[in-house]
């Protein structure tokens, strides 16, 4: 959003191997003990198929799959899922992008910011930007990524793709229950772990009851050191506790009525991140204590914490009709979001600047984040049942979202500083009503309303399949910004935002045998624009308030994604494997606001991402499984951005890469089970991952702030000496992620 602070960024990889053992009910591994492999059913095409007859690219991880890896999170599944790359942020804030499709880490504090990636929870929509709520995997029936553009049947957030979670449903006339646990151990430090549990119950012949239960506590591996030298331990763990119940009325044997809860609450104690300099632990300093921070370690004044409640209702509803079923999704979301960062040297940073006495830049400041959303969506369509050579689906949508961003820095005793600097009254943050001693204020209530008629229809002819769609959307979003404190302009503004248009894809399957199958599609992508937050005037540079201060608005992100794969299953073997090419026009990308503490959104030309994917799974004997899945990929900017000066701004430059992407990354896992007893079985995994380098933001790549000087002459320092430091004043107190 306006205020921001600094955080480490890395070009990184990661290696990762792991081992996991257990025992299973016998029912979650049907057919461990043959030769072939069961067909995974998905609902990717809104109906009923196996991934050999959805005519795109689509990964699902079953319930099976996910036990069998020990993943608790998407981040340890996406692992094992080729061009999926998550960047962790912590719990509950993780971004998702699909083959590259990435405009690099979106802030916590850029709430106008849409994500690319689609996320549903069955039939119900929960996706939003960077706070995509990080659902527990237990119960799941299976996990669904498709790649490429989805906008047809998903909507505008599902630009690069969609996940989709898939729980297990009730189901009449079973009892069935399961509970699991699990201890670990992170860094041979600390500990955490997990209990869960499920039950299915029969009311009667015609009702079921389907309840979820869990808790997981989240082992931290950060360290922080406190002013005085003072050290604190895993200051990022956590713990996440939720459930769902849901209930199945089937009054006929073609209507069926799920309404259900979902409820999860997240917390931790600290953020993944890892600092190489601070204001306050400086290594450049004289009369300070020189301080170098280690691997995995921060400096704070200040705890921090994180907290986000999400409670969903949905009624999915279905009618059968004969050759045709009705189908109404309902669903209402309700999430608190609650942020404490410490920004003591980020507003310290600023006071060196103002020239604040030492005692102003020492004052402990807090940077609280919360957002307040509200979000109904109702969808209803209409598709064709049986096997027939014509299969089509019609629906509308709609949805409403209200959502209160607000941002506060309280910052106790520095207006007695500011006042006696700059003259008495001069520090109060009275405008709009903000409260002293917080130099930075902020409200952001948005309203976003969409509309959208979509379909798609396919006839197949003989070998070969034709499918095209499209989906005609109608956004209008409107925001109202308010600012107030000594670092803000004091703005009372309302701005609207407004977009409606049509995306289309083609898909085209071929046959070639039972076992093989070809496909290819063109499909066009789109993501809505937005307004950016005005600058903040007060700390801007004229020279940044003339670069940045043109960048009010950024237009729709758009692309058009082409594809070309095979599919092929011979027994116990099954390989997947796809090309693609996604042309992009006018990315959303992320640029710090230089001096101004601000960041703003701006639009890149043009960009692109190709590659090449594949998955392979294997039974090569009788509980003995193997799998293998890589993906090799180029995301680049064609188009290089620069300022009135012709320096090239934020590193978006023509041939560099993508933030956020990895050009390499593969996994192997085996795993070995077989039958303790009767209704039990055990069984071995092994599994390697390789994730390559990526960075975490454009500008990493060319004059890296860190290889510079800060330009904060405070304790003792110059500001002048190079070092593991930030680079440049307007640099200093850009960054907060």
């Amino acid at each position: 959003m306006s205020f921001t602070t600094q955080r480490p960024r890395a070009r990184h990889a990661l290696l990762a191997a792991t081992a996991l053992a257990g025992f299973v009910a016998l029912p979650t591994l049907a057919m461990a003990q043959d030769s072939t492999v069961e067909e995974i059913i998905v609902t990717a095409t809104k109906r009923d198929a196996t991934i050999l007859d959805v005519p795109f690219s689509i990964n699902a991880q079953t319930q099976q799959d996910i036990q069998r890896s020990g993943a608790v999170t998407l981040e340890d599944l996406s692992r094992n899922v080729a061009s999926l790359t998550i960047q962790n942020l912590g719990p509950g804030q993780s971004q998702v992008s699909v083959r590259g499709v990435s405009a690099g880490q979106v802030v916590r504090d850029q709430p106008g910011v849409k994500e690319q990636v689609g996320v549903y929870l069955d039939e119900s929509v929960i996706s939003l930007s960077l706070f995509t709520p990080d659902i527990d995997l237990f119960d799941l029936n299976r996990v669904e990524t498709l790649r490429g553009p989805q906008g047809t049947l998903f909507g505008s957030g599902s630009v690069g793709g969609t996940i989709r979670y898939i729980t297990n449903q009730p189901k009449i006339g079973v009892t069935e229950g399961v509970i699991e646990a699990n201890g670990n151990m992170v860094d041979g430090d600390d500990t955490g772990g997990y209990v869960k549990g499920a039950i299915n119950l029969p009311v009667s012949d015609k009702v079921a009851v389907r309840a979820v239960g869990y808790y997981t506590k989240y082992a931290g591996f950060i360290d922080a050191r406190t002013e005085g030298g003072g050290r604190k331990k895993n200051v990022n763990d956590g713990s996440r506790a939720g459930g769902r119940l849901a209930v199945l009325f089937q009054p006929t044997e073609n209507i069926s009525i799920t309404p259900r809860v979902v409820y999860q609450e997240i917390r931790a104690n600290g953020f993944n991140r890892q600092e190489a300099f601070n204001l306050f632990a400086n290594p450049n300093t004289i009369t300070r204590a020189p301080v170098r921070l280690g691997e995995r370690e921060q400096h704070l004044l200040l705890d921090e914490s994180f907290a986000d409640d999400t409670l969903l209702t949905d009624l999915t509803a279905s009618i059968g009709l004969g050759a045709v079923e009705l189908t109404s999704v309902t669903s209402y979301v309700d999430r608190k979001i609650h942020l404490d960062r410490d920004a003591s040297s980020l507003t310290g940073s600023v006071s060196v600047d103002l020239g604040f006495p030492s005692a102003a830049v020492l004052l402990p400041s807090k940077l609280v984040d919360t957002t307040d959303l509200q979000q109904f969506t109702q969808e209803l369509r209409l598709g064709s049942t049986g096997d027939g050579p014509f299969q089509w689906v019609f629906g509308g949508f709609y949805s409403e979202v209200d959502r209160v961003y607000d941002q506060r820095l309280p910052t106790p005793g520095y207006d007695a500083f500011t006042d006696a600097t700059l003259g008495a009254g001069t520090s109060a943050a009275v405008a709009n009503g903000f409260p002293l001693n917080s130099p930075y204020n902020a409200s952001l209530p948005y309203n976003i309303k969409q509309k959208a008629l979509f379909g798609e229809a396919s006839y197949k002819l003989d070998k070969l399949t034709v499918t095209a769609g499209g989906r005609f959307y109608d956004f209008e979003e409107t925001r109202q910004f308010k600012s107030g404190g000594l670092f803000a302009n004091g703005d009372n503004q309302v701005d609207k935002t407004s977009s409606d248009g049509f995306t289309p894809r083609v898909l085209v399957a071929y046959e070639a045998s039972d076992t093989v199958t070809f496909n290819a599609q063109a499909a066009q992508g789109f993501r809505l624009g937005g307004v950016n937050d005005p600058l903040n005037l007060p700390l801007c540079t004229p020279q940044d308030a003339a670069i940045f201060g043109g960048f009010q608005s950024y237009d729709d992100e758009t692309l058009w994604n082409y594809e070309a794969g095979v599919k092929s299953r011979f027994g116990g073997i099954s390989f997947n494997s796809a090309v693609f090419y996604t042309d992009i026009k006018n990315l959303q990308t992320t640029l710090d606001a230089g001096s101004c503490s601000s960041r703003v959104v701006f639009n890149v030309p043009k960009a692109h991402t190709k590659g090449i994917e594949a998955e392979l799974s294997a039974r090569l004997a009788p509980g003995f499984d193997i799998g293998i899945s890589g993906s090799l990929l180029e995301a680049e900017f064609d188009s290089t951005v620069k300022d009135g000066t012709g320096a090239v701004l934020g590193g978006i430059r023509e041939g560099n890469r993508l933030p956020s992407v990895p050009k390499f990354q593969i996994s192997a896992d085996a795993t070995y089970s077989w039958t303790v007893r009767s209704g039990m079985e055990a069984y071995v995994s092994a599994s390697v991952q390789h994730i390559g380098s990526r960075y975490t933001q454009a500008s990493d790549q060319e004059n890296n702030p860190r290889s510079f000087v800060s330009g904060l002459p405070f304790g003792g320092a110059t500001g002048t000496v190079p070092g593991r430091a930030w680079a440049t004043r307007s640099a200093s107190r850009a960054r907060w992620a």
